[in-house]
């Protein structure tokens, strides 16, 4: 069973919604309508606002990652949070994950929630999705990192009139707003999301520019607050972020995660985090509370978690459709998706029930580069049949990236027909090499059971070897 929620420092704002009404009617990153009916969920926007606490160092914080942060100021906030839970309480696992919304395309967005939501939502978790970050919310200076066919908004400008009464004080605050938001499924005030639905265990969650935050609330954020029970740093770079608005003093450009944590921390690399995002001077072994996975054949971004915003954008606009082709040409269709699904499942159960999560082989890498077999493969890193039975190079490194919005997303090149002939005379014959090969991630523990059909599936409508 799930140990009971744990004390805590941080203090849980008021709630107020669920928010309803504005331009679209709508919330910006809502949850599919197909998704809901077929998994039985239900979603709500509400407001958050309180007073928010800043941090800033204490001493000097080192690349170990063993680093003090005391509080600073204060500031009153308004911001949103989604809640999504399962429409029948009793299919509630006690389980919610918490994201820190990524907002490098100057917008909310929630790639955690895009790779695992099918596993989230099988499994019955609650999540809450977090526009921590100034920029998501008003817009500011940050990366914008172009999205071809949409103009990417921060939620007052992209709904006026939903959001007008959204108020955030700046970045030096997101570490707390991320904190309360979270405390919303303890004890708030004002209107109870949770209502009925017990929980017991929470997991922070942040990708990308949010997993730099994640690293930094690591290490110098939760051993003041102890709020949650485990973390996914998902394709972080080599350092951490910044606790104040100026960077001063600054965050050490490598940074590891602290030895001395007392709760599981799990992260996860793509081949494009390597090297793309700098994170491999960062490396460091496990432990009996840190786990370190790097997927073979996989990209920082890539088709799966496009698709997934995609038919979340068709909730406000049918027409809406964000095509990289013609910007990146084909980009990664790896097996990403499924890995995550099952790292979410091991972080449960080592927080739940103890269960130590399976480790993960490192991609290989020799004079600075990614090793790859005569395919173009990356050798090392978890194995999945994307790669022992591959019928295309999945890169996640663009050497001749046209923008960097590009080379997050790597590759796909299909392997001519005369190789797919010659690695599978016939179809049966793929199909049981793929079969293999997803049994062997699945005794390894880095694919769930419950997606092998899926995958075996997918094997028997394909055209190989052609």
């Amino acid at each position: 069973m799930a140990r009971p929620a744990k004390p805590t420092k941080v203090t849980a704002p008021k709630v107020t919604g669920p928010v309803t009404g504005g331009t679209y009617g709508t919330p910006f990153n809502p949850l599919a309508k197909r998704l809901a009916t077929t998994y039985g969920y239900q979603e709500a926007e509400y407001f958050i606002s309180g007073t928010a606490t800043s941090y800033k160092p204490a001493g000097t914080w080192g690349e170990d990652g063993a680093w003090t942060a005391t509080t600073d100021a204060t500031a009153p906030f308004t911001t949103r949070i989604i809640v999504r839970l399962p429409t029948d309480k009793a299919k509630f696992n006690g389980t919610v994950v918490v994201e820190w919304l990524n907002v490098s395309a100057g917008m909310d967005a929630d790639p955690d929630w895009g790779f695992a939501h099918d596993e989230l939502m099988r499994q019955g978790y609650g999540y809450v999705a977090v526009s921590a970050q100034k920029v998501g919310v008003g817009g500011g200076a940050g990366i914008k990192l172009p999205i071809p066919g949409f103009d990417a908004k921060p939620l007052k400008e992209w709904d006026p009139q939903r959001y007008a009464s959204l108020d955030h004080p700046g970045d030096a605050f997101s570490y707390d707003i991320f904190s309360q938001a979270a405390a919303v499924t303890r004890d708030p005030t004002g209107v109870r999301p949770f209502d009925g639905y017990p929980v017991t265990t929470l997991l922070a969650a942040g990708e990308s520019q949010s997993a730099f935050r994640m690293t930094t609330y690591v290490n110098a954020i939760h051993p003041l607050v102890r709020l949650f029970d485990g973390f996914l740093i998902h394709s972080r770079g080599p350092g951490g972020a910044t606790v104040t608005d100026s960077n001063t003093p600054p965050v050490p450009k490598t940074t590891k995660i602290r030895a001395d944590l007392t709760e599981p921390v799990f992260q996860l690399e793509t081949e494009t985090d390597l090297f793309g995002l700098g994170f491999y001077p960062a490396r460091q072994p496990d432990t009996d509370k840190l786990r370190t996975w790097e997927i073979a054949g996989t990209s920082h971004a890539d088709q799966f978690t496009l698709n997934a915003g995609i038919e979340s954008g068709h909730e406000w606009d049918p027409k809406a459709n964000i095509d990289f082709s013609a910007l990146c040409g084909t980009i990664n269709n790896g097996p990403q998706t499924y890995v995550v699904r099952a790292l979410f499942s091991a972080l449960r159960a080592w927080v739940v029930n103890g269960t130590a999560p399976p480790k993960s082989p490192l991609i290989e890498v020799k004079d600075g580069a990614i090793v790859r077999d005569a395919d173009g493969n990356a050798k090392g890193g978890i194995r999945t049949a994307a790669v022992d039975a591959p019928v295309s190079t999945l890169s996640g490194e663009q050497a001749e990236a046209t923008s960097v919005i590009c080379s997050l997303f790597g590759f796909t090149k299909p392997f001519t027909p005369e190789r797919l002939k010659a690695l599978y005379p016939t179809h049966e014959d793929y199909v049981m090499k793929v079969k293999a090969a997803t049994q062997r991630a699945v005794d390894a523990g880095h694919i769930l059971p419950a997606d092998q059909p899926e995958i075996l599936d997918a094997a028997q409508k394909a055209a190989v070897p052609g």
